[in-house]
């Protein structure tokens, strides 16, 4: 087995080109033992196989530096540079991160997960490199779906201006999570049935080099190619035109479900984990074709990531041009549900936590300055969402709920989420977002809250002396403090669902002077900057004590939830005794 042999880069350049065909599918046999049981980016890694090879055969990393744009197609990467153990045996599954890690690897240079990064990233490195008098080859590795964010188009309009080395591969598979959207991929179309040859090319008009490479997962074309550019004076492009899932055909066949997967039975291809039921996306769904068939004015928007609404390929069809996926452009995105609302339209767009970071300018600029009726839901802003520290969706409650003019809201259950976003939709003064909960719980009973009066909390349990204000995924963790508060002290808390992220409710909180000593607040979110603050800034120098709960502000990564709610005292237990300490 030429895989267990290899411990970096220099193995790799021992091999023949026939023995490097049985290295590829060897990594190919490790990947799907390990993303069988583990999970992870299945088919950009299986696509990229033979490039990596390639590319360690003819480039000198770490010397050499390459950059992996988003990093879903790094495991490959990792596999040559001494971290195979974390691809062969499966109680060394968990050693590696599931994207570049400086921190596993002198061949790492950057902590990558969200897209569009690699060519500006490269871009410094080559300028630090032209600064300091250096001599090593930059190397941006990107895909096609990457090209439409503006990061990566604005890192390519910098590249000419270089005139030093600096390859940028584009792994072209003609797809991004979902299908590729956008004009310019008309142009990579162009260039991939012409072998190149098209005088129309993107990467030419931006004053780059270019070399076209039509089979990217044939090696010794590969590596041809990239002995072309090695040591090139000038900035180039390398478009290779690989095949996304190749090796798998369920992959290759049905490109978006195995972009990512969990675990599944390798027989079968079936997950392993069962339908948990009922999930918001599919909720929503249901919501907006419903909604879409009513009124042309409903327009459902994704950024790549289409499944977060559950537009399905199916539901996408149905939807027609009520539906739009503007690839990976989050912050166009924004800018588009602003344009739709201001002239009539009512777009709402799914997005999650972590993306939205990508938005602030969008959010407040174009949107809220504005005061556009779109609607923004938010998903995954949990600490029991995505748990790898590129992927946080705890950090959405302080950069948003601080922009004028924005609503967001918080809901607590099923009910609560359907009215608040019917009202959202219909509406027309505000922008709204909704903070979609994790998990979908039923009260059985409609809500019929007037969204409309903004900042109106909803007391849920009258009591006394302790007042627990619980918001959305964490409304139930107030409860469950106030119970374990009563059982202890036999005081009977007040509980709220506050609802509003961004407004407090004066008027309720005057009240709680009369009757209460204590104030808790709970969120699952971080707590600099958070909704807490808020409601402890207003009782400011009162009597009135205030403990906030959340999540201490630091880059928490490849977490166990649990653990990290205990360590921040986020369970019932825990806050009832600093409650009790209080009375």
């Amino acid at each position: 087995m030429y895989l267990e042999r290899i411990d970096g880069p220099n193995d790799v350049k021992k091999l023949s080109l026939e023995q490097m065909d049985v290295l590829a599918q060897e990594m190919r046999e490790a990947l799907f033992r390990k993303l069988s049981k583990h999970g992870g980016h299945f088919g950009p890694n299986f696509g990229m196989v033979e490039a990596t090879i390639a590319l360690h055969t003819v480039f000198d990393s770490p010397k050499d530096k390459m950059v992996f744009d988003v990093s879903h197609q790094s495991y490959c990467h990792k596999m040559l540079t001494g971290r195979k153990d974390a691809f062969l045996y499966e109680e060394h599954y968990d050693d590696v991160s599931g994207y570049s890690e400086p921190s596993e690897s002198a061949h790492d240079f950057f902590v990558i997960g969200h897209t569009s990064t690699s060519v500006s990233l490269a871009c410094g490195l080559a300028k630090g490199r032209d600064l300091l008098g250096g001599s090593e080859n930059i190397i941006a590795i990107i895909g096609d779906g990457s090209l439409s964010g503006g990061e990566a188009l604005e890192g390519l309009d910098f590249a000419a201006e270089l005139n030093s080395n600096l390859i940028i591969v584009v792994n072209d598979n003609d797809m991004s999570i979902a299908e590729n959207h956008g004009g310019l991929y008309q142009n990579l179309k162009l260039l991939r049935d012409t072998d190149g040859k098209a005088t129309c090319n993107l990467f030419r008009a931006m004053g780059l080099d270019y070399v076209f490479v039509k089979n990217g997962n044939d090696i010794p074309s590969l590596v041809e190619a990239f002995k072309q550019v090695k040591d090139s004076t000038y900035p180039v492009v390398v478009h290779i035109c690989t095949q996304k899932g190749k090796g798998y055909a369920p992959a290759e066949q049905d490109k978006e479900t195995w972009h990512w997967c969990m675990p599944f039975d390798p027989e079968t291809g079936k997950p392993l984990i069962a339908d948990a039921g009922e999930d918001y996306s599919e909720l929503t769904a249901q919501y907006l074709l419903e909604k879409m068939k009513k009124d042309p004015a409903v327009v459902g928007i994704t950024s790549a990531t289409p499944p977060i609404l559950g537009f399905t390929p199916d539901k996408r069809k149905l939807a027609g041009k009520q539906f739009v996926d503007v690839g990976i452009a989050e912050e166009t995105a924004v800018a588009l549900a602003s344009g739709i609302a201001a002239n009539g339209g009512k777009p709402v767009y799914g997005v999650y936590s972590t993306f939205i970071q990508r938005t602030y300018d969008q959010l407040s600029q174009d949107l809220c300055v504005n005061s556009n009726a779109a609607t923004i839901l938010v998903f995954a802003a949990s600490v029991y969402g995505m748990n790898d520290v590129t992927h946080l969706g705890i950090y959405d409650i302080p950069m948003m709920a601080n922009i004028p003019n924005l609503v967001y809201l918080a809901p607590t259950t099923k009910e609560e989420y359907m009215a608040m976003l019917d009202w959202s939709v219909e509406q027309k003064e505000y922008p709204v977002a909704i903070r979609v909960p994790m998990t979908v719980v039923s009260s059985g009973k409609p809500c019929t809250k007037d969204f409309a009066r903004l900042n109106t909390y909803e007391v849920t349990q009258k009591g006394s002396r302790v007042a627990a204000i619980g918001l959305g995924n964490f409304y139930a963790l107030g409860q469950a403090a106030a119970q374990e508060i009563a059982k202890q002290t036999g005081v009977q808390p007040t509980v709220i669902n506050p609802m509003y992220i961004t407004g407090v409710d004066e008027e309720l909180l005057e009240s709680l002077k009369a009757e209460h000593d204590v104030v808790i607040t709970v969120e699952d979110g971080i707590l600099d900057g958070g909704f807490g603050e808020k409601i402890a800034r207003f009782y400011g120098s009162s009597d009135m004590k205030v403990l906030n709960y959340g999540l201490k502000k630091e880059f928490l990564d490849r977490y166990d939830a649990e653990d990290v709610v205990k360590r921040n005292r986020l369970t019932a237990e825990q806050i009832a005794e600093d409650v009790v300490a209080l009375l």
